[in-house]
């Protein structure tokens, strides 16, 4: 299932609490997760294809599964991706930026780097078994 959007969600600008968590990711946080070559192909996957499991991930960059969960792992203690339980699945999608810097850098990021992937989404569009997604109803 491909979504192809290539979107980030919106921008959600914070307030109060929300703000001084969101605020807490400094600069040199954002950019060490992007240090990664790994993490670097994480996010652009999923911004390009919305949500992905543990599974797609190891399938598309040909990297063992422990190896993905540690890196998705960094990525949500820095508040870029989260993540939702459905089933035996666990998805992963990019979190809505609440700090507006932060929604620039990713945007400008996929912009300039999309073409960083091409054979990870060739991998990934061939995969056989792809775990079946349903949309949240509510």
């Amino acid at each position: 299932m491909c979504l192809g959007t290539g979107t980030l969600p919106p921008f959600n600008a914070a307030s109060g609490k929300d703000y001084q968590e969101a605020e807490m990711l400094s600069p040199a946080q954002f950019f060490k997760c992007l240090s990664d070559d790994t993490r670097c192909k994480i996010l652009l996957l999923v911004m390009e294809e919305e949500e992905l499991c543990v599974c797609e991930f190891s399938h598309a960059l040909d990297t063992s599964q422990p190896k993905i969960s540690r890196h998705l792992a960094q990525l949500r203690a820095t508040g870029l991706l989260h993540d939702r339980r459905q089933g035996q699945w666990v998805y992963y999608s990019i979190k809505p930026a609440k700090s507006h810097w932060t929604y620039q850098l990713l945007n400008e990021f996929y912009q300039v780097k999309k073409d960083h992937i091409t054979d990870e989404l060739t991998r990934l569009h061939t995969m056989g078994d792809r775990p079946e997604r349903q949309k949240e109803c509510c």
